[in-house]
């Protein structure tokens, strides 16, 4: 059955094709100009707060502790945790690469509902605040900086900060049109990043001895990392084709704007 875009989806699909457009560009343009590279820096930074706020999360739902949560200039990250069972070790590793991806599905979900392209900006600035605040900052400082750098332990604070009060920021300043369009560009940023992800991982997994969230899974079920990897990619492929999938159902009632403010 072929995939057809409703006519009261068109007008979030086609910003999300702008925003894949402009991203791309981006991207193609940095390989002549690297610095512009920097744009999407703290993108990606972003990015890697959601994948380890995923791990984080997981943490508290399994009832382990979070002794902190680090992130890099080169923009990788790691959350230290203290989980006593293996069920609980198996979802936290898991629930990093799968968070990007669930984020960036829910935001697909969220743009075809038509609801507030504000609101999900406030939502987004307030996790990576909270994320920052609670397991950036109080986590380490109440393990006294045992699991962090100090580098580490100052730069995650700095760019946490920063990023949740330039994305509140958008919210509550920018204009509709605007705020529409940030929310498209981080979708198709966070998906992005989700595939990139993971096909390094695979890559990593597949080719060298390094650390990864897959090593940890393999250390806990002596499965290889790399069949790991293949699952969380499909269900990576899943969740993203389902958001994509409801821009092929007409909602019952449309709304004359894009989203609803």
């Amino acid at each position: 059955m072929p995939f057809r875009i409703y006519k009261d989806a068109e007008p979030q699909f086609k910003l999300l094709l702008l925003a894949t457009l402009v991203s791309v560009a981006i991207w193609v343009t940095s390989l002549f100009l690297p610095a512009l590279a920097y744009v999407l820096y703290p993108l990606r930074l972003f990015a890697t707060f959601i994948h380890e706020g995923g791990h984080a999360v997981a943490a508290l739902i399994t009832g382990s502790e979070v002794a902190s949560l680090a992130i890099s200039p080169d923009a990788s990250g790691e959350v230290y945790s203290i989980s006593e069972s293996k069920l609980a070790s198996l979802f936290i590793s898991s629930a990093g690469y799968l968070s990007t991806t669930a984020l960036g599905a829910a935001l697909l979900v969220w743009m075809r509902l038509g609801l507030s392209a504000r609101k999900a900006l406030y939502f987004l600035g307030g996790f990576v605040t909270f994320l920052t605040v609670f397991f950036g900052f109080l986590a380490p400082v109440w393990h006294f900086l045992n699991t962090v750098t100090a580098g580490g332990f100052f730069f995650t604070i700095f760019s946490g900060l920063a990023i949740g009060a330039v994305l509140i920021g958008l919210g509550r300043l920018a204009r509709p049109g605007w705020a529409n369009f940030a929310i498209a560009f981080i979708t198709i940023q966070l998906l992005l990043h989700a595939v990139y992800d993971l096909m390094n991982v695979f890559f990593i997994t597949t080719s060298t001895n390094l650390h990864s969230d897959a090593a940890n899974m393999t250390a806990s079920t002596g499965i290889p990392g790399f069949v790991w990897v293949l699952l969380w990619m499909f269900i990576s492929f899943l969740m993203i084709s389902l958001g994509l999938r409801i821009y092929a159902f007409q909602k019952k009632k449309s709304a004359e704007s894009l989203f609803n403010e």
